[in-house]
């Protein structure tokens, strides 16, 4: 579960976003994530884990499945290819496109937000944030060059995989017996630091 800090902010980033969204002010939101690309130069991916409503909303459904007792399929292989994450981009860019020449509002955001709430019902969130979500596509440039990301203390390490197990986004990677985190694709939620038991990660 979140830590009571990071729980009051994403809901109330939430709150803002289905305000913003409900009084026809999405551009508002999207000079938010402007500001979360730009803070991901240097922050990583904290935007994702921390003010996206979409992960938000996604964090509680995967709660609720878990108290349930409810286990959904894997993420299909099919779709774990490198060319389909930027096939969706490209359709998303696309759309984008089309509503700024036309002039029509497609609700592309809420569209989204819908998309990524529904398949956490069926699928692990890393379906989403590591293969489809456009906006994780777009942070990722960024935040390759990060200078504050999550780190694995190699000599407080065991090696009990617990950190590959609870990360939504699939991110912590294992070479030759050591485990590492890939910032590029980290959402800085904080879940492999919280369930170390060995305080081997630390965003830092």
């Amino acid at each position: 579960m979140k830590n009571k800090l990071q729980l009051a902010v994403q809901v109330i980033f939430l709150i803002l976003f289905l305000i913003l969204v409900g009084t026809g002010r999405v551009q508002l939101w999207m000079g938010l994530f402007l500001l979360g690309v730009v803070l991901a130069l240097l922050l990583a991916r904290i935007y994702c884990g921390w003010i996206c409503p979409i992960n938000t909303v996604m964090n509680a459904v995967t709660w609720i499945k878990k108290k349930l007792g409810i286990k959904g399929q894997k993420t299909p292989q099919a779709l774990t290819r490198p060319w389909f994450r930027y096939l969706v981009f490209a359709l998303f860019v696309a759309t984008f496109a089309t509503s700024m020449i036309t002039g029509q509002k497609i609700p592309v955001l809420p569209a989204l937000f819908t998309i990524g709430v529904i398949l956490t019902f069926f699928f692990p969130e890393e379906l989403w944030h590591r293969y489809l979500c456009p906006y994780g596509t777009i942070l990722t440039l960024p935040a390759t060059t990060a200078k504050y990301t999550m780190n694995v203390d190699q000599e407080n390490c065991t090696i009990c995989a617990i950190c590959k197990k609870v990360c939504p986004a699939d991110a912590v990677e294992v070479n030759d017996k050591q485990y590492t985190i890939n910032k590029k694709d980290c959402l800085v939620c904080l879940d492999c630091s919280k369930s170390c038991k060995e305080g081997a990660i630390s965003y830092s």
